[in-house]
């Protein structure tokens, strides 16, 4: 992002130039580091990192956080340039409000010295690794639950290279913790899966397994008391997490310098609106994040369902759509004449009808509430940039939902529709002949599949459903929901979003 900025940097230097309502919460870098956090992207830096700089203003601890960017330089360079300061605006229709953030206690590159990362995660003062990676970086196949054979992963879990993966640092770090009997540490995924905990969990024994069997059981009983100590000290909370946090541009930028009189390169904007539930299992401690606003339960999983499949994929179904017809956000993709009357159906019809959300919440209502969230029209959140990596957030944000409703015996009308819009944006072309970008882990795999498939809505349906990394194979089976994905796929390959949507509604 080339910027060119007039103002001094922030920095520690700079902060008492701040307005005082802008000015971190607590003193940088008084905060000993407690927390060590992979994916050092926007969301983090809006979400859990706000409010852990509040619970710690508000109880104390030692709870600064590592970031941790696993591959991109740039957000380090920028963070360390700024020492480890960034603003956070808000953003709504009555105006905006901008705060400097002084949680990061450090911030690392994985890839430069993948080593360090391993002695951190090691390090006995670290008792909590949340992670912000993305559905792609777990290197799980959504629709199996499996670890993906990558070769990047294998070698981390095979050789004695130095780790270059998401699985792989977390597995070196875990037997280095270990072996040096370090204290017991909670692994907190805040990425959209669903039991999120229970995936990260799965995919830890996985590499664990995997990196047993490459050492050919070599010092079986090391082995297993190593395995006894991850299994006595190291949980996995499953977390719910929600914020709209789109990319940073220059404009992000230029609010912030605006509002605060410096240049912070690292500036986020998001949306007012957030929320963190997390199931409250922390042998090491935790910072008192409920005095800062957050959910603590036993069980995530109503919450994280409700907002997978009520918030995440209603966002998608806005998105593929969205971009189809044109349009470049996501509240303008909402101004689709009768594109926010199908959503609610959707909502209604088929997402409501899917599971048993938490206690007291209506799904209708949170629905409502969510499309006025999209409606923002100050969160230029683009619709292609929501639609990256489908084939791994399709299965989480709307195949669950279709496959619950087929056990209970219902045609998931609108939800298929969402499947069929993914089907027409992965073939490249809006519907004026725009070229859409697809960028996509599977994209060579979809490719592939699309060139052999026959030109027709039907062959497209055929051979998409075969891609059996993404649909499972009771759904790719199911003759109501291929008519449906199919009746839908046809009637946007003909008309277009608009008038099918008109038509929908």
């Amino acid at each position: 992002m080339a910027v060119t900025l007039g103002a001094s940097p922030l920095g520690l230097g700079t902060l008492r130039r701040l307005p005082e309502s802008a000015r971190p919460l607590v003193r940088p870098g008084t905060v000993p580091a407690g927390i060590v956090h992979l994916g050092l992207g926007a969301f983090h830096r809006a979400h859990q990192a706000v409010y852990t700089e509040e619970a710690v203003a508000r109880a104390g601890g030692d709870w600064g956080i590592v970031g941790v960017a696993p591959r991109s330089t740039d957000v380090v360079t920028r963070l360390v340039g700024q020492d480890c300061l960034f603003s956070v605006t808000t953003l709504s229709g009555d105006g905006s409000e901008t705060r400097v953030v002084g949680a990061l206690a450090g911030v690392r590159h994985a890839a430069s010295d993948p080593a360090a990362i391993v002695a951190l995660l090691a390090d006995p003062a670290i008792r909590v690794v949340t992670l912000t990676v993305t559905e792609k970086a777990y290197q799980l196949d959504p629709a199996s639950g499996r670890l993906r054979p990558d070769a990047e992963v294998t070698a981390d879990l095979t050789t004695d290279r130095d780790p270059r993966t998401v699985p792989g640092l977390l597995v070196r770090g875990l037997l280095a913790r270990a072996v040096a009997d370090a204290g017991p540490l909670a692994l907190v995924s805040c990425d959209n899966l669903p039991s999120n905990g229970r995936r990260l969990h799965s995919l830890v024994g996985q590499a664990l397994t995997t990196l047993a069997e490459s050492a050919g059981g070599r010092d079986g009983a090391r082995a297993e008391r190593i395995a006894d100590w991850l299994r006595a000290n190291i949980t996995y909370p499953g977390t719910m997490v929600d914020r709209i946090v789109p990319a940073s541009t220059p404009a992000t930028l230029e609010a912030a310098r605006a509002a605060l009189g410096v240049t912070d390169l690292a500036a986020v904007a998001a949306e007012p609106y957030r929320q963190w539930v997390i199931e409250d299992n922390f042998p090491g401690g935790r910072p008192a994040w409920e005095r800062a606003g957050v959910v603590l339960t036993d069980d995530a999983g109503p919450w994280e369902r409700l907002k997978l499949r009520a918030l995440n994929g209603v966002h998608s179904a806005t998105a593929y759509l969205g971009a189809l017809a044109g349009r470049e956000t996501i509240a303008d993709a909402l101004a689709i004449p009768g594109l926010v009357e199908v959503l609610r159906r959707l909502i209604a019809e088929d997402v409501a009808r899917s599971f048993d959300p938490p206690d007291g919440v209506s799904v209708v209502d949170y629905g409502d509430q969510v499309l006025d969230r999209f409606a923002n029209p100050v969160i230029r959140h683009r619709t292609v940039q929501v639609a990256m990596d489908g084939s791994q957030k399709l299965p989480q944000r709307v195949l669950h939902t279709v496959v619950d409703l087929r056990a209970a015996g219902h045609r998931p009308r609108f939800a298929t529709l969402m499947i069929a819009a993914w089907m027409r944006y992965v073939q490249g072309r809006a519907d004026d002949g725009t070229a859409l970008p697809l960028d996509d882990p599977l994209a060579e795999r979809i490719r592939a599949a699309l060139a052999e498939a026959k030109d027709t809505p039907a062959g497209v349906v055929d051979a998409l459903f075969g891609l059996g990394e993404v649909f499972p194979a009771e759904l790719a089976d199911d003759e109501v929901v291929r008519e449906l994905v199919l009746e839908w796929l046809t009637a946007l390959d003909r008309h277009g979003v608009e008038a099918t949507v008109a038509a929908a509604t």
